[in-house]
Formats: C-alpha cells, structure tokens, sequence
C-alpha cells in the first residue's frame, strides 16, 4: 500500500492540477482521492490488518489534505525571504520546482553536487530531488557562487522552497 508520505504528494499533486478524482487500486487495496472531498482507504489484506491501516490512514491524510490552503500562503514567507536575501549581497534563491525529497550528491558515497563557494553556470546540476520515486536534477539556472546551501541531505522540500543561495555574476 502507499506510504502517507506518498499520498500526501500525490494530494499535492492533484491540488496543482485540474484533475478531480484520483483512484489507485492494487492487490493490497485502493485509495479514492476526489477534490474538495475526503480520502477513502480500502483494504483487501487479511482482517489483522485491515484495522491498522484505515486508522492510520485518514488521520494523516486529512491534515494532509489542509496543507493546500497553507501552500497558497506560503508566498507569503517566501516574499519576505528575497529582501532578506537582497540586503544579503543581493543573493538570489535556487527554489525547489517539485515537493519531494532533497539530495546533495547522485549517489551517497558520490561528493557532493556543489559547495559553498563553488561556481554555477545556468546548466549546472546542484541537487536532486526525489518524487515519486523519480529522480530530478535541478539545475542553477543562473551564473554565479554557491553562498549558502539552505536544506540538509534526505530532508524533504516544498514546491518553491529555497534550496540554496547564490551570489550572482
């Protein structure tokens, strides 16, 4: 069955998009999204489960469905971030385009992407982020100096969070 992690992107998702119901249906059991509505969990797995999983489901999953009203809100915080960032050096933000997962390097082993003070031009690769399960390079698109880099490996990230500060050239 899907993660809560999971479904609360996918929430996300349908949030962004125009798309009215979302259904997902496995061997284990399905899950009904419908705009505006609540999440359905529906378990075929044997009865010893079935109590664990509705319970833990639609309690996150509600809360879950109100972060689209905060998501609308949040640039908000983030206008007031800029002017931080322009009295800072004139700083400008690398922003997060997706909700998922933020990693520094390809692979953990591997060095980083960038460190602070490292040069970026527009086709550089500074971090990946994870959704769903696909891995997505997210490139500097600006010239310029890596000044600070804002989130930690394997944190998850918000759609237009800053994810570093660049010093541009």
């Amino acid at each position: 069955m899907l993660k809560i992690q999971e479904i609360r992107e996918i929430i996300k998702l349908i949030d962004q998009t125009g798309i009215e119901e979302f259904k997902y249906k496995t061997e284990e059991g399905e899950i009904k999204l419908k705009k505006g509505g609540a999440v359905q969990v529906v378990e075929t797995a044997p009865a010893a489960q079935a109590p664990a999983a509705p319970a833990a489901a639609p309690a996150p999953a509600a809360p879950a469905a109100q972060p689209a009203p905060a998501a609308k809100e949040e640039p908000k915080p983030q206008e007031a971030a800029p002017a931080a960032a322009s009295s800072d050096e004139n700083l400008l933000e690398v922003k997060s385009p997706m909700v998922g997962t933020f990693y520094k390097s390809p692979s953990p082993d591997a060095p980083p992407f960038v460190s602070v003070g490292d040069k970026v031009k527009p086709d550089s690769v500074v971090c990946i982020v994870e959704a769903m399960k696909l891995f997505n390079e997210i490139e500097a698109e600006m010239n310029g100096e890596i000044a600070q880099i804002l989130v930690e490996d394997g944190q998850l990230v918000e759609y237009g969070q800053p994810l570093f500060l660049v010093k541009p050239e």
